[in-house]
Formats: C-alpha cells, structure tokens, sequence
C-alpha cells in the first residue's frame, strides 16, 4: 500500500495531515502549501491570470491545471479537495464561479458570472445523521472546447457538455449536451443544433430534444 493509500484509509492520520494543510473546517491551503508545494505539484501555463481575489482553494493530494492564456476572475472559487480541475488554454472564467472538481474544461471556454460546476455530492439517506457527516458522492463535470456558459447556470455531478456549444443563462444543466447546441431552461433542454448539411443554426423540436444522446 503506498504512503497515499495508507494516509487516505486510515482516518486519524487523514485528519492530522489534513490538519497541516489546511485550518480546520476550511479548505483553503495554509500558506507553506500555496508557496512551497503547490507550484511545484500543479500545472500553470504561460500568461494565465489568477485574480488575487480569487479564491484557489487547491490541495497538493488532488491534479489541478490552467492552460495559457487563461483567467480566473475576481470572486472565483477553485477547489480540487474532491477531485481534479483541469481547465485548458484560452479560458475565460468570469467573476464569482464556483468550480469544484472533479471537473475538466476545455480550451477556448467562456465561463459568464455567477456558474456553478460542482462534481461533488452529499449523500442524505441516513435519516440519524446530519447530512455534512454523511459520505459525499464524485462525478466527473466535462466541458468540452468552445463552449460558452451564461451567467448563473448550474451545471451538476456527472454531465458532459459538448463542444462549441452554448448554456443561455439561469439554465440547471442535469443532462448531457449534445455538441453544437443551444440549451435553456431548468432542467436545461436542447433549442436550437446546428445542421452541418445547411450550415445553420436550426430550432430543435420538443420530439427531437428526446432524441439527442451523447455516445
């Protein structure tokens, strides 16, 4: 068993070295981790822009990388305490998103303000105990290259969303998004998909939106 594997299945001594990382009851990394290990553990591409407001609550034990060219605006919060972020080169993400990984954003993406992307789960079936105490549940967040996210959109655990595609704001995003598509509402559903035959934007049936899967 590696020295990872044994930290993480015992308890006790998970708490202790989490308790060296990071204050109790937060995640945001004391500051020996963000100068000392960090930098030296993450990937940071050329020319990125990390706002000093931003909140880069990022662990050594979990992957995160921004590509070049990227930025993360004001009021931001990052955080890989459950799983990795990756975001790609020439990404834009807007004031005050919260991203909480494990989530991977491609290049190209336009993140508006106000999103919401959280890979992570509570767990709630114990009805005896408090929900915080419960086992939390992880899946994958995906955003392909090009797409763009409007203002206050919800994008839940487990959704891909496909390439050059777009998310109208206000829009709680529960499905996988086809690529080239439109999507509005909560749930979010497909509007529009772009016809590569005509080489338009067309408008997409209430039918035809039951139809569209990602393989």
């Amino acid at each position: 068993m590696s020295i990872t594997e044994n930290i993480r299945s015992n308890p006790r001594l998970k708490a202790m070295v989490l308790r060296m990382l990071a204050p109790r009851n937060s995640m945001r990394p004391r500051l020996w981790v963000r100068w000392f290990v960090n930098p030296f553990k993450h990937k940071r591409g050329k020319h990125t822009r990390i706002s000093r407001r931003a909140n880069m609550d990022v662990m050594p034990f979990n992957y995160f990388e921004i590509g070049a060219e990227s930025t993360i605006e004001d009021f931001s919060t990052v955080n890989n305490g459950m799983g990795a972020v990756v975001i790609g080169s020439n990404t834009f993400i807007g004031l005050s998103n919260v991203i909480i990984g494990p989530v991977r954003i491609g290049d190209d993406v336009i993140f508006a303000q106000n999103i919401v992307a959280s890979g992570l789960n509570h767990g709630y079936e114990d009805i005896h105990t408090p929900i915080w105490r419960q086992k939390c549940t992880t899946a994958e967040i995906v955003i392909e290259d090009e797409c763009w996210i409007g203002a206050n959109v919800v994008i839940t655990a487990g959704v891909t969303i496909g390439k050059h595609s777009v998310i109208a704001g206000g829009s709680v995003v529960t499905k996988n998004v086809p690529p080239y598509t439109v999507s509005v509402g909560n749930p979010a559903r497909v509007v529009k998909q772009y016809n590569f035959d005509s080489e338009k934007w067309e408008k997409v049936s209430n039918k035809k939106n039951k139809e569209l899967v990602i393989n």
